[in-house]
């Protein structure tokens, strides 16, 4: 889809390119980078970190702006410094801001009249490393985002009817999408002591509402013959991190591999997986469960609407310690019937999860945006006087399974 002006275009919001660390800076890349491939200006802003900043990558051109190391402030400050930069040097014609929270900084976006799209994420005011008043924000930010933006990006269904039934507001539904791996290697399997096939494995951030200790607990539970490999860390929940790495020391069974940034590793992680089990309960549609797919692994995720949502049916479900326990049983018992679930899974991955497909919704919207498109001013961002009803929470619970 390349008809039409080439535009310049504004990504921020995120830790920023080369993505190395979540959902939001895997998109930015896959989409920005094909973004320039059709003649796009792109430009990403990123948060410096290590001491690099390369001022290209893949043909989107990098601005490197510094934040305060804060879980509360980290975001925000960066992207109040990407913004301003944004309206006082070359004016982008169309800004993509990723997560809500960002959405005070949108009248200085706009302030040489540049519209401007947010992707607003999952419910993060559900997740639990918040506070009363982090909540309290994310809700704001919510309604901020509504009245403000030119356009809102929903990942998933869930969260579009969401918009719709809390303001009123129609929002863009365009999805996240994987890379699909055909023949995946597995050269780098073995300096971790992994054969292929012959593990399970757990990919997250060790937050609560990613359920990485119902994971862990229930295979420690379990009498599984095959390991546990877990991979994730937690910059700012090291109280949950030692629940979970407790159990892990306590089972010879469970490798924790903490944070992998090499690319190429992960890719054979998921890709050589016998099953992925999947624990995060808010959100839209995660990038980690799109890449096991996308791999041709089987899944097993966490009960909720968006995980239902993309996996169909031909996914697997839990909601408890014990859940977790039998998904690791039936698979072990059945690894022939995974691995045709596994395969299924990835030819709906690449049906429906498609980068090139997402780019065309990105690009689509950025067009209508250039030409005057706008839902600003059709909501004033205020509530619904209904209830909103939690379609995040899991159809069966047991609270006393986490204790």
């Amino acid at each position: 889809m390349s008809d039409g002006p080439m535009l310049r275009i504004a990504m921020l919001g995120t830790r920023g390119v080369p993505a190395a660390y979540g959902g939001f800076e895997t998109a930015i890349e896959e989409i920005g980078q094909r973004l320039a491939a059709r003649g796009h200006e792109v430009t990403v802003y990123c948060r410096s970190a290590d001491g690099s900043k390369p001022r290209h990558h893949l043909g989107m051109r990098l601005v490197h702006l510094p934040a305060l190391r804060s879980k509360s402030l980290e975001t925000l400050s960066h992207t109040a410094l990407s913004a301003a930069h944004a309206v006082f040097h070359r004016r982008p014609d169309v800004s993509f801001v990723f997560n809500a929270a960002n959405s005070p900084f949108l009248p200085l976006i706009r302030t040489r009249r540049a519209p401007v799209a947010v992707h607003v994420d999952g419910l993060e005011w559900k997740r639990g490393k918040w506070g009363t008043w982090g909540k309290r924000y994310y809700r704001l930010a919510e309604q901020l985002a509504v009245r403000w933006s030119d356009a809102l990006i929903s990942d998933a269904q869930g969260i579009a009817d969401y918009y719709t039934l809390e303001f009123g507001i129609a929002s863009e539904l365009i999805s996240y999408g994987t890379n699909i791996i055909r023949e995946p290697a597995r050269d780098k399997l073995a300096g971790l002591g992994l054969e292929a096939g012959r593990y399970h494995l757990v990919v997250a951030r060790f937050e609560p509402e990613n359920h990485v200790d119902v994971v862990v607990q229930g295979y420690a539970a379990s009498h599984a013959t095959l390991p546990l490999v877990v991979v994730g860390s937690a910059p700012y929940s090291a109280a949950y991190t030692d629940s979970i790495a407790a159990v892990a020391e306590s089972d010879p069974r469970i490798t924790m591999l903490g944070g992998v940034w090499d690319q190429d590793l992960l890719d054979q992680l998921y890709a050589n997986a016998a099953l992925y089990l999947h624990g995060h309960s808010v959100g839209g549609t995660n990038p980690s469960l799109l890449r096991a797919m996308g791999a041709g692994t089987a899944v097993a995720a966490y009960d909720v609407s968006f995980n239902r949502e993309v996996l169909g049916e031909d996914g697997r479900f839990f909601s408890t310690v014990a859940d977790v326990a039998e998904r690791v049983h039936e698979v072990e018992a059945a690894d022939e019937e995974s691995r045709v679930l596994g395969h299924r899974l990835q030819g709906r991955a690449e049906q429906i999860y498609n980068w090139d497909v997402v780019t065309d919704g990105y690009e689509e919207l950025a067009r209508r945006l250039h030409r005057g498109y706008s839902t600003r001013g059709r909501r004033r961002g205020s509530r619904a006087a209904s209830t909103w009803i939690d379609e995040t929470a899991p159809r069966r619970e047991n609270e006393d399974a986490r204790s």
